[in-house]
């Protein structure tokens, strides 16, 4: 029986984890590193341990350190989450060594599917279909898709279609992936193009009983990183159903698993593809809970403990979609910073690992949160997430909640036909990026109440006249405004057909050829930011200051750095001549490359820095000498 368990992981995961265990009345032991002291997940286990330092290799990847927390604590059981060492055989089989419980599959199991190429060779022995495997150095067809051979979340895969490309590419996923998981191998195999990426739910006891709980549709993803998953899959017959099912089932069964595990799979027409087997809890567990009635945190850590499953597994009901917020921008730049406010209502679940007023450091995922909607049918569910997702408060840091408010409104995604380039550049729903735009009354007031509030605030910390209405002067020289960064706003007098029901510093009410809207304001200290909350989404607007201080000036043509990084590689000299798009150099942050693009043709004039270095977001990089036209 399993008394204390300490999750060697961090943020939701963890978070998952405890309440669980707290459902359960297990002790819970949490492990964090400098950047993480303090995390929700830190505060909330019963007892938590500092790994010293931020990076994951000197923290959450180091095993000896994990294992000394687990003695310092008493801990009996370890639940590795998903990522960092869960798919580690070596860590799994050092638990075990250690005369702990290790909470997921056999090391022996770990270790089959641990290197997909060996995965993809065991499951083809199965009879399981695979897609081949291709010479590194010369696939002989392209476009291809370069792999790493361990761990995953998109980290190690890149896409070449041009032979010129793979030496670059090759490299640049060797080392993302050594970065990521400590293992730099990859391969290379066919990009089957506009296909559903399908994963199958499998649970093992050690009694011989599998169970598949159905299928999970993961195709809509960036950067190879899922963004939204459901269960069941809109774009699978009962006949495919069951094919993947079995398959499933089969590759389960071949490598003894046991435990909560994950086989993927690609899947065109009739065409099915074994993609690779994940022997941990994924993320996007909760639609599967939501559907089949389960705590899968309940079941591996019973299946830990010795406890058989029953013999068959419980019916589906109704739908679930998920979607992972992240604090990124459209370009998919990862965010740092503090995240002022992190609130999230409806008929909805809210697995976080962060809450309001949590740093969003550039040392790990930047993952806020997975909100999951379960309802008795597709279109229920998507239509609670839409409502959740809007009326969300979020502040302090870009999201990308317009992205996938633009996701599931869009028509595409609301008949299920999604596929794995359903957010390619060059796709149909390409235009999905940018801000939501729902309403171009709504937005064309957002402006106005902002500025209201604002005037409302400063008239309520006056300490001179305070009796006084705001911006009050016995003779009119000209109407009020309030100059933002984003507009110039007339509030004094009002547009015509627009009356002010209310205004106060934190809300505004606003009429409008006789709608009423209301409006939520937050304004933070000390850039000044206001948020602007309503029934549609949210507007960011940045004051601008009357007297404004003056500013370093930075030369025409910079490269700013997008966010704080280290410098993997530079690839261009002062003197040489760049064409738009061309990469100037990679950085590394949150364990991902990201290729820092020339914006437009011209010659390199000045490199500020060098490889190696640490760079703060907004550091000049590099400039660039636009070319005459």
């Amino acid at each position: 029986m399993i008394n204390r368990l300490l999750v060697a992981n961090r943020g939701e995961i963890a978070r998952r984890v405890f309440r669980t265990c707290g459902s359960l009345g297990i002790s819970t032991v949490a492990v964090f590193s400098d950047a993480d002291a303090d995390a929700p997940h830190v505060a909330e286990a019963d007892l938590a341990v500092r790994l010293r330092g931020v990076r994951p290799a000197e923290t959450y990847l180091d095993i000896e350190r994990i294992l000394d927390a687990c003695r310092a604590t008493g801990a009996d059981a370890v639940h590795p989450g998903y990522g960092f060492l869960s798919e580690n055989a070596g860590f799994a089989q050092a638990v075990l060594d250690a005369g702990l419980v290790w909470v997921g599959p056999p090391s022996a199991a770990i270790a089959a599917m641990g290197s997909k190429i060996e995965a993809k060779r065991l499951m083809a022995e199965a009879g399981v279909p695979v897609l081949p495997s291709l010479d590194v150095a010369a696939p002989g067809e392209f476009p291809v898709l370069v792999k790493a051979s361990s761990g995953g979340g998109g980290r190690g895969m890149r896409i070449v279609r041009e032979p010129g490309e793979l030496a670059r590419e090759v490299e640049s996923a060797r080392r993302e992936a050594a970065s990521a998981f400590g293992d730099g191998e990859v391969f290379v195999e066919p990009l089957l193009e506009a296909a559903r990426h399908v994963e199958v739910q499998v649970l093992a006891d050690r009694h011989g009983q599998v169970w598949a709980l159905g299928e999970r549709e993961c195709s809509v993803q960036r950067r190879h990183q899922k963004v939204v998953e459901e269960c069941p899959s809109p774009g699978i017959s009962p006949q495919m159903r069951e094919r993947l099912c079995e398959a499933a089932v089969r590759a389960a069964r071949t490598i003894g698993y046991v435990g909560a595990g994950t086989v993927e799979f690609l899947v065109k027409g009739d065409r099915v593809a074994f993609l690779e087997m994940n022997t941990r809890l994924q993320v996007e567990h909760p639609v599967t809970e939501l559907v089949y009635g389960v705590d899968l945190v309940r079941l591996q850590l019973e299946v830990a403990e010795g406890a058989p499953l029953p013999a068959s597994p419980p019916e589906p009901a109704g739908h679930a979609v998920e979607v992972r917020l992240y604090a990124e921008d459209s370009d998919y730049v990862p965010q740092t910073g503090v995240l002022r406010r992190f609130e999230v209502a409806g008929d909805v679940r809210v697995d976080s690992g962060v809450e309001s007023g949590s740093v969003i450091s550039p040392h790990y995922d930047a993952m806020l949160a997975k909100v999951v909607a379960h309802g008795p049918s597709r279109a229920e569910a998507v239509r609670k997430l839409v409502t959740a997702l809007r009326r969300a408060r979020l502040h302090g840091l870009t999201t990308n909640r317009d992205l996938l408010l633009r996701i599931l409104t869009s028509p595409d995604f609301q008949a299920g036909a999604t596929h794995t380039d359903f957010l390619s550049p060059t796709g149909p729903n390409a235009p999905l990026d940018g801000e939501i735009r729902s309403d171009a009354v709504v937005w064309g007031l957002v402006g106005l109440a902002a500025a209201l509030a604002v005037a409302a605030g400063n008239r309520d910390r006056a300490t001179v006249l305070a009796s006084l209405p705001s911006g009050w002067r016995n003779v009119r020289s000209a109407p009020r405004r309030a100059v933002f960064e984003e507009a110039e706003v007339v509030y004094d007098p009002l547009p015509d057909g627009v009356t002010t029901v209310s205004a106060r510093p934190h809300r505004v009410v606003l009429e409008r050829d006789g709608v009423r809207h209301a409006f939520d304001i937050a304004q933070y200290e000390p850039d000044g930011k206001v948020y602007v909350d309503h029934a549609d989404g949210c507007a960011e607007l940045t004051p601008l200051p009357r007297l404004p201080e003056p500013v370093d000036h930075v030369a025409p043509g910079s490269l700013l750095a997008p966010m704080p990084g280290n410098v993997l590689r530079v690839e261009v000299e002062p003197g040489d001549r760049v064409t738009k798009g061309q990469a100037v150099l990679v950085l590394e942050a949150m364990k991902m490359e990201h290729r820092i693009a020339a914006p437009a043709d011209g010659v390199v004039s000045g490199v500020h820095v060098e490889k190696g270095r640490q760079v703060e977001a907004g550091a000049v990089l590099a400039i660039i000498q636009e070319e005459d036209r």
